[in-house]
């Protein structure tokens, strides 16, 4: 399994592009970047899924947990750039009702 994870900084989020596959054998690589930047509660988060293949639930569940850290500092996490597969995963689990999911690569 292969999971490539690029960061950028700005001044007020963080840019985190995904690509690859993202299950249980990868998920603690994108859980080292996400964790740090969700603990500090100062920046939201763009996670762009554009170039993701693959996810399973537990990468659903990174995201649940990183959405729950963020709300407590009234931070947003963003899911932009998921195709239709992905973007299925979030409707039937409801999520997509409770974070913001976009096809788009941009925060609308």
């Amino acid at each position: 399994m292969n999971l490539n994870i690029e960061s950028q900084k700005h001044e007020h989020y963080y840019d985190i592009a995904v690509s690859g596959e993202l299950d249980v054998a990868t998920v603690p690589e994108l859980e080292k970047v996400l964790v740090p930047i969700r603990q500090a509660g100062t920046h939201d988060i763009h996670v762009n899924l554009e170039n993701l293949s693959y996810m399973d639930s537990t990468g659903l569940g990174l995201f649940v947990g990183t959405l729950k850290s963020l709300n407590q500092n009234n931070k947003e996490l963003y899911i932009l750039g998921v195709n239709d597969r992905i973007k299925r995963l979030f409707e039937i689990t409801g999520l997509n009702d409770l974070m913001h999911v976009n096809e788009g690569t941009e925060v609308e």
